[in-house]
């Protein structure tokens, strides 16, 4: 695994404190970068985390929730302070869908025409548009889920076909690798095949939302053109299972 050499250093810092210690890298970064800073989200991803810690965060203007589980954020939805926005980015079965359409605004972690097709399908039924990504398995690692990166365009083009869903770009979790290098790469072929598919001009998707980076390699994935950098232990310390 990579780890940020102020990976450390910022979870030192006291929560909540740290989180403006961590925009301030994020913006340096960008701005080093060439980039806007105020085009990149910062996800607090809330895995095993209670509701009042994260509320904190909210109240320090992290808006953006990623939740891993559905029967975790289930339990935790009603809790969490006004204002929030909730992204599922865990794995998902398609007999949980019905569960989670309708309470988050987006699902990053959709790899197959059945689970676009049911989000599609539990979305007309509610009446309302789910955003998605397609996730892309750019490593081609058996152990997690993901489009291998040849067949992205053809399952994107299938699933701009369904109604009830707007795809917005593409999700990835790289391998974890002790060769930053390495890293970047994984990171610069998911920007590379994001912008392909834009050039594309495909009809019902904008690719406008590239949701990689975590705690050990966020800034990375800032110098590569993420849109969304999902945090959570440099947030929140180390999680308790």
């Amino acid at each position: 695994m990579i780890i940020n050499p102020l990976t450390n250093d910022f979870i030192r810092i006291p929560f909540p404190d740290r989180i403006d210690a961590i925009r301030d890298a994020i913006a340096e970064e960008a701005i080093r970068a060439g980039r806007d800073p105020s085009e990149i989200s910062l996800m607090a991803v809330t895995k095993t985390v209670p509701p009042e810690k994260v509320n904190l965060a909210i109240e320090k203007g992290i808006t953006l929730l990623g939740e891993n589980r559905v029967q975790e954020m289930l339990s935790k939805y009603e809790s969490y302070r006004a204002g929030s926005h909730i992204h599922f980015i865990g794995g998902l079965q398609t007999n949980k869908v019905k569960y989670i359409v309708g309470k988050v605004e987006m699902i990053e972690s959709v790899d197959s025409l059945r689970l676009a097709e049911e989000i599609g399908k539990r979305s007309v039924a509610a009446g309302v548009v789910t955003d998605i990504l397609c996730e892309i398995n750019i490593g081609g690692e058996e152990s997690k889920g993901g489009i291998a990166p040849f067949a992205a365009e053809e399952l994107i083009r299938q699933m701009a076909e369904i109604p009830g869903i707007h795809l917005r770009g593409l999700m990835t979790i790289p391998p974890y690798c002790e060769d930053e290098k390495v890293v970047e790469s994984f990171f610069d072929k998911t920007h590379a095949l994001l912008l392909d598919i834009r050039a594309k001009n495909i009809d019902n998707i904008d690719m406008d939302v590239l949701s990689m980076g975590m705690s050990h390699d966020f800034l990375s994935a800032v110098r590569h053109g993420s849109t969304v950098l999902r945090l959570g232990r440099i947030l929140f310390g180390e999680r308790i299972y």
